[in-house]
């Protein structure tokens, strides 16, 4: 029976767009910020829904969510999914969302054909996944891994110097339980691609192996200001000049490495920043990934040289600084397998693909056995009001989810 089972998607997408009316903004997206009001009354509608499934529901010190399902054996470790509600400030409708409601369709097709696991299943809400409030980014996640511990993630605060336990409190969702310290049989996240891979091949699930390892760097250039109209071109030392020819030099590095990174230089600050001023001082980002980061390690010291490079031919100074850097994450090989399988049995065709981005399944990677399931998102936009993914697309990740849990819990 269970072999057959699918998931409801069309209450999937209707549950998707009652969740996406609060926070809704005007050009079709989501704006949810962490731990604010509109975060207060997502995660009661989460927890309605929760409560009306028959799920036990808990709530830990940094505001996690855990949404249980009872197995027969109340002592084994749980199969937990889940992802995050809150959004970016002109976010979409899917990025994180889609993790969530994806873990309480599970539980609801379960009920619906009266399934009983061996294992509980949990689905999880993680607070602040995004970072926009408080900065940093899957901290309440992180705490639950053991990255960071309790009292260093409530103590995080944002500009207004609220911090995380406050606003947890001003919501209602400063809960009693520990964060973590209990074992987790594994951990699954369905989530929207974020990118056009998948769409652009047609392919409705990837089976994410792992997260790029990430380096960033803070470059400043360091020359002479001057006179627009009067210092001569052989003698200016035009900072602004050499960065846009550092730019450029980075963009090309990168197509030296096999396969592919990313790399994006996002900001970029000329000083005096004046129509007829010689720039004296620019500062530029660089953001660079890659999924072995001995490649990855390898591009950051080309680009260091080729900017030095540039740098001596122009009379300029330069400091190359790390300014944060993350390694490379490899998912469970059995969760991975997992995934591939169900995605074969249900005859949905799936490609191998690594995550860009961060997700709560990187730090729940350190504890637990774990594993992410891709669909794709129209045109690879996310973080954005135009964020948008198929039903049909959706409602595919979410039967691989049901039956990877399914396997991973056990069947009566």
């Amino acid at each position: 029976m269970t072999e057959t089972l699918r998931t409801d998607g069309d209450r999937l997408w209707d549950s998707l767009m009652e969740m996406a009316r609060i926070g809704a903004t005007p050009g079709g997206g989501v704006g949810r910020i962490a731990l604010t009001e509109l975060d207060r009354a997502a995660r009661d509608l989460f927890v309605t829904w929760c409560r009306d499934a028959g799920c036990q529901v808990r709530v830990d010190r940094m505001g996690n969510i855990f949404a249980r399902r009872m197995g027969r054996d109340a002592d084994r470790p749980p199969v937990m999914t889940g992802s995050h509600l809150d959004t970016q400030p002109l976010g979409g409708r899917f990025d994180g969302i889609y993790g969530v409601l994806a873990g309480l369709e599970v539980v609801r097709s379960l009920n619906d054909a009266h399934v009983e696991t061996e294992a509980p299943l949990d689905v999880a809400v993680w607070t602040d996944e995004e970072g926009v409030r408080f900065g940093g980014g899957m901290i309440a996640s992180g705490v639950f891994a053991g990255i960071y511990d309790v009292e260093t993630g409530l103590a995080r605060a944002d500009t207004d110097d609220i911090t995380i336990g406050a606003a947890l409190a001003a919501i209602g969702y400063a809960g009693n339980e520990a964060v973590g310290g209990y074992p987790v049989e594994a951990f699954f996240e369905a989530h929207i691609e974020q990118g056009p891979i998948l769409e652009n091949e047609s392919v409705p699930v990837g089976v994410v192996l792992g997260a790029q390892g990430q380096k960033c760097f803070k470059v400043t250039v360091t020359g002479a200001e001057g006179h627009a109209g009067t210092l001569p071109l052989r003698e200016r030392r035009d900072a602004l000049l050499g960065a846009a020819r550092m730019i450029a030099a980075v963009n090309d590095t990168a197509y030296e490495c096999d396969p592919l990174p990313v790399v994006t230089v996002g900001s970029i600050a000329a000083r005096p920043n004046s129509r007829n001023t010689i720039s004296g001082q620019t500062i530029f980002s660089i953001d660079s990934r890659h999924p072995d980061d001995a490649v990855l390690a390898g591009l950051a010291e080309r680009m260091r040289a080729r900017c030095a490079e540039i740098a001596a031919a122009g009379g300029l100074e330069i400091d190359f600084d790390l300014i944060s850097e993350r390694p490379s994450i490899a998912f469970d090989p059995g969760c991975i397998d997992a995934v591939r399988r169900a995605a074969g049995r249900l005859g949905v065709k799936s490609r191998d693909i690594y995550s860009g981005a961060g997700h709560d399944a990187c730090q729940l990677n350190r504890i637990a056995p774990t594993g992410m399931i891709f669909v794709p998102c129209e045109d690879g936009v996310s973080h954005n009001e135009r964020e948008n993914a198929r039903p049909g697309d959706l409602a595919a990740g979410c039967d691989v989810l049901l039956h990877v849990m399914l396997e991973r819990a056990g069947v009566i």
